[in-house]
C-alpha cells in the first residue's frame, strides 16, 4: 500500500499546496480520495494519469475537495490520451447522484461517459457502511463538517489500513474509524488558537490520534494561517507517537 499526498492545502491559492487530494496504491488499483484543484497535475507529478484512476472518493462536496471532478470527467472524454476505456467508480454519501445530475444539466455531454463506464456508490449518512472490493475494504463514518461529510479507513489484503478523516470537527466517529490504524490523515485546518466550527486544529487532532490509538499521524490540509506556528508542537501537547506534517507529493508506503 503506498500513500502520496497529491494536495495538503485547502481552497486558497498557493503555489506550494494544492487543493484536497489523496492517492492510495493497493496492487492494481488506485484509489483517489477528494479532487480539489490542482489534483490532475500533481497525479501526472506522481507518474499517474488519470485513465488508470479505478476508484475516487469524496468525503463532501465542498469545492477544494472536488473542484477537479468536471474537468476529470472531460478530459475521460479525450480521443487516445486519456480516453477511459475501462469502469471506475466514485464512492460518496447519499445525495452525490443528484450532485452529479446537477453537473449534467449544466455540462450536458462533456461530462457524459459512455454506458458503464462510470458507477457510482452512495454510503450511509447515518452511521457505519461498509464496502466489499475485493482487493480492499472500506469502512466509512459520517463526520461532523457537512450532512454529506464521511471519513474513510481503507484495509489492504496484508490488513494496513489507512483513514482519510475529510474535514471534520472534533468527532468520536473519527476515534472509532480509526482505532488502532496504521495511518490517520487528519486534517488540521488552523492552529490552535484559531479554531474554527467544523474543523480540527492540530492539538484536537492530536487529541484524536492518541484516543484512536494510531500508529501514524499526518496532518493535512492546512490554510496559510498554520506556516506562521508551529503546527508540529501544537499537536505534540496530545500526541507523541509518530508525526508527519503532509507536504504535497510525499509518499508513504506501508509494507
Amino acid at each position: 500500500m503506498k500513500i502520496t499526498i497529491l494536495g495538503s492545502g485547502t481552497c486558497v491559492p498557493s503555489l506550494k499546496r494544492s487543493s484536497c487530494s489523496v492517492l492510495i496504491e493497493i496492487g492494481q488499483s488506485l484509489l483517489l480520495f477528494d479532487s480539489g484543484a490542482g489534483t490532475m497535475r500533481r497525479l501526472l507529478e506522481a507518474g499517474v494519469t488519470i485513465d488508470r484512476l479505478s476508484h475516487i472518493f469524496y468525503s463532501h462536496l465542498h469545492p477544494d475537495h472536488t473542484g477537479e471532478l468536471v474537468t476529470l470527467l472531460f478530459a475521460s472524454k479525450y480521443p487516445n490520451t486519456y480516453r477511459r476505456l475501462k469502469p471506475f467508480t466514485i464512492v460518496a454519501a447519499e445525495g452525490f447522484v443528484n450532485f452529479y445530475e446537477k453537473l449534467k444539466f449544466a455540462y450536458g455531454e462533456w461530462i457524459e461517459l459512455a454506458p458503464g463506464l462510470l458507477r457510482i456508490s452512495e454510503l450511509n449518512t447515518k452511521g457505519l457502511d461498509h464496502l466489499d472490493c475485493e482487493l480492499f475494504d472500506v469502512d466509512s463514518l459520517p463526520m461532523e463538517h457537512t450532512d454529506m461529510s464521511l471519513a474513510y479507513r481503507i484495509t489492504g489484503p496484508n490488513g494496513k489500513s489507512v483513514v482519510y478523516s475529510g474535514d471534520t470537527d472534533l468527532c468520536d466517529n473519527l476515534v472509532t474509524l480509526a482505532k488502532g490504524v496504521d495511518v490517520l490523515i487528519c486534517e488540521s485546518a488552523l492552529p490552535d488558537e484559531m479554531k474554527v466550527p467544523g474543523h480540527l486544529t492540530p492539538s484536537l487532532a492530536g487529541r484524536i490520534a492518541t484516543q484512536a490509538g494510531v500508529k501514524k499521524l499526518v496532518l493535512s490540509h492546512f490554510y496559510p494561517e498554520c506556516d506562521a506556528v508551529d503546527v508540529f508542537e501544537q499537536c505534540r501537547k496530545t500526541y507523541h507517537g509518530p508525526l508527519v506534517l503532509a507536504e504535497d507529493l510525499m509518499e508513504i508506503v506501508l509494507p
